[in-house]
């Protein structure tokens, strides 16, 4: 078994100390953490260190059981990786001991990742052995029930190579972006909309060997949920008999009553009834055009599981999972946006500046703050292999199904190895 260690590098740490210290190569710790500058390390960056074993020198009075209990292994197994020691209850003041760390893994599960066209084919490779569902995010739905399909056809041959099941993502969008209540008006309100784009996303399914549909109609007029309700009922009566799955997007709830057009249309407890699996949009509490806060602060991610595992099943809830952050000017002024920004550039831009990156233990998330050239306060929130952990725990803590990635354009090695540490990622391909 193989075991995660989460390092925070402390000031005079390096690169080659931090790989001395855990008994790991040099190698391993640029690799796993994307270090592009082995001269650049941030105070408080978290570092993650794969290990399989690591070396205790026993001391006076140390038994193999005490040994056992202090690094949560057996003595059989410290026996397993000792062959050399003959006699457990006989080991030497200065002896050094190969201790195997790992621990078993909470369990397995499902891992679904959104991509657009413009993702690398080096970062989808790479991404893929822990994927189970790759969402191709997205073809537009038109008012009368069209389609406009996406260049992805590579991407899908490399998800069915790599035994991840492609799901053909169909959205509310408008051309210039962004979601669109109009066009989910005129489908829900229109029967033969409807039967156009069920018949069009079978046909695009067949063509282009999708494994299911992932719909992700946001934005919909309050007035229109039994509407969407509805429409779901017809999309999985008719997909299933086909052998299709059916997966469902909808907004971070903590109540049936929730207000707002984002919130109200999307009817938690219907969804459950209805789809295979319900993807819960936990992120965006900080975003683009709001104040600086965590992307997906803990507290606020879970206050949307626990009323969602009260009308869905649990089985059928992933969570969802930012891979990104973002840079805010400080003081906020509504109406200006931040600046996006992956895991990898937060690190690299607080290298950059000197700044000193710190841990917020309620949002459970890093962040760092620094001035710009202009003079202005800049705050930075992002997702570090804490952050990651931590939320990652809520899947076995509510037993969910597992996670569902937005999105997977960037390679965070960290986020994988973390994931890889606590959970096995099932394949149905």
């Amino acid at each position: 078994m193989i075991s995660l260690i989460i390092h925070i590098v402390k000031p005079g740490d390096t690169v080659y100390s931090i790989a001395k210290k855990h008994g790991v190569p040099v190698q391993q710790i640029i690799d796993d953490n994307n270090i592009t500058d082995t001269q650049k390390l941030v105070s408080g960056q978290a570092l993650v260190v794969m290990l399989d074993n690591v070396q205790h020198t026993v001391t006076a009075g140390e038994s193999l059981y005490q040994i056992a209990r202090k690094y949560g292994t057996t003595v059989p197994d410290i026996l397993d990786e000792n062959p050399d020691i003959t006699d457990s209850s006989k080991i030497s003041v200065g002896q050094v001991l190969q201790i195997p760390i790992g621990r078993a893994k909470l369990g397995t599960i499902d891992v679904n990742g959104y991509a657009t066209p413009d993702i690398s084919p080096n970062t989808l490779t790479r991404t893929l052995p822990y994927l189970t569902y790759y969402s191709s995010f997205s073809s537009r739905v038109g008012t009368d029930g069209s389609l406009t399909p996406i260049p992805d056809e590579d991407h899908i041959e490399a998800a069915r190579l790599g035994y991840v099941a492609p799901l053909l993502v169909i959205t509310n969008t408008k051309l210039t972006g962004g979601f669109d209540s109009n066009t989910a008006h005129a489908i829900l309100t229109n029967e033969q909309a409807q039967d156009n784009l069920i018949q069009n996303a079978i046909n695009m399914m067949n063509e282009k060997k999708y494994y299911g549909l992932n719909i992700d109609f946001e934005y919909i007029y309050p007035e229109d949920k039994d509407n969407y309700n509805k429409f779901l009922r017809k999309v999985v009566n008719t997909l299933h008999p086909l052998g299709y799955m059916v997966f469902t997007a909808v907004a971070p709830k903590i109540g049936g009553r929730q207000r707002g057009t984002l919130y109200e249309a999307h009817d938690y407890p219907m969804h459950g009834a209805l789809a295979d699996f319900v993807i819960l949009m936990t992120y965006e509490w900080g975003y683009l055009y709001g104040p600086a806060q965590a992307v997906a602060p803990i507290d606020q991610v879970e206050r949307v599981l626990k009323y969602a595992v009260s009308v869905i099943p649990s089985k059928k809830i992933l969570m969802g999972m930012p891979n990104y952050g973002y840079d805010w000017t400080l003081p906020f002024v509504r109406g200006t946006a931040a600046k996006p920004l992956t895991n990898n550039e937060a690190v690299k831009l607080a290298a950059r500046v000197g700044a000193k990156i710190e841990y917020d233990e309620k949002s459970q998330a890093p962040f760092f703050t620094y001035y710009s050239r202009d003079g202005k306060k800049h705050i930075v929130w992002f997702d570090d292999a804490r952050s990651i952990k931590a939320r990652l725990a809520l899947v076995d803590k509510y037993n969910l199904a597992g996670v569902s990635y937005w999105k997977i354009n960037s390679f965070f090695p960290q986020n994988w190895l973390v994931l890889e540490s606590m959970y096995d990622v099932r394949k149905v391909l």
